[in-house]
């Protein structure tokens, strides 16, 4: 996988941008003004991200995902992870038939639903799962592959299905793992 340069990151314009930040070559980014990414977080091949989105430190976005902050935004804390062909939706069009849908309609004829999402710290989103406007993901939990989130979730939870239910409680061992290897990376920085 080919990374954009250093230079080149810092000429796209984003609005904040961290150090050792690793974007693929093939990764599609719009709207980069609106676009804020933390400390040794990485975008791989054929990722979409647009509109307004925050990813903060140690965040691995892997190929194929879709990332549309709108104008609500998209915010993934510290250490989330989303694996290949994730989809996270800011905003959608009311599919009930009441009003016109898709984006070559005039506002006035459609009733789009628009809110932030939010992932808390160590999050991990499982492949092909999507996740729909206005959902908080608790932080700690894991979420299976194919999974639809369209509520929020309860901190430490497995959840899994379509839509997504609460399986299991997650195991917390990797807070310990985290402490650990933020003390080392200090240490090596000293």
């Amino acid at each position: 996988m080919a990374y954009l340069t250093r230079k080149q990151l810092e000429e796209l314009g984003f609005k904040s941008l961290g150090k050792n930040v690793k974007i693929s070559d093939k990764a599609s980014i719009y709207n980069f003004e609106q676009i804020e990414i933390g400390d040794n977080s990485r975008i791989d091949d054929f990722c979409i991200i647009s509109g307004n989105v925050k990813i903060g430190k140690f965040c691995h976005i892997t190929p194929m995902c879709l990332v549309a902050g709108g104008e609500k935004g998209i915010f993934l804390e510290d250490f989330c992870t989303l694996a290949y062909g994730v989809k996270v939706f800011s905003q959608s069009d009311d599919y009930s038939g009441e009003t016109m849908v898709n984006s070559l309609i005039p506002k006035k004829y459609k009733n789009e639903k628009k809110e932030k999402v939010v992932l808390k710290r160590q999050v991990i989103v499982g492949a092909g799962s999507m996740i729909m406007p206005g959902v908080t993901i608790a932080e700690g939990c894991s979420i299976g592959a194919m999974s639809l989130i369209n509520k929020n979730t309860e901190p430490y939870g497995i959840y899994l299905g379509t839509p997504a239910i609460r399986i299991k409680d997650r195991k917390k061992d990797f807070l310990t793992l985290e402490k650990r290897f933020l003390e080392e990376r200090e240490n090596d920085c000293i």
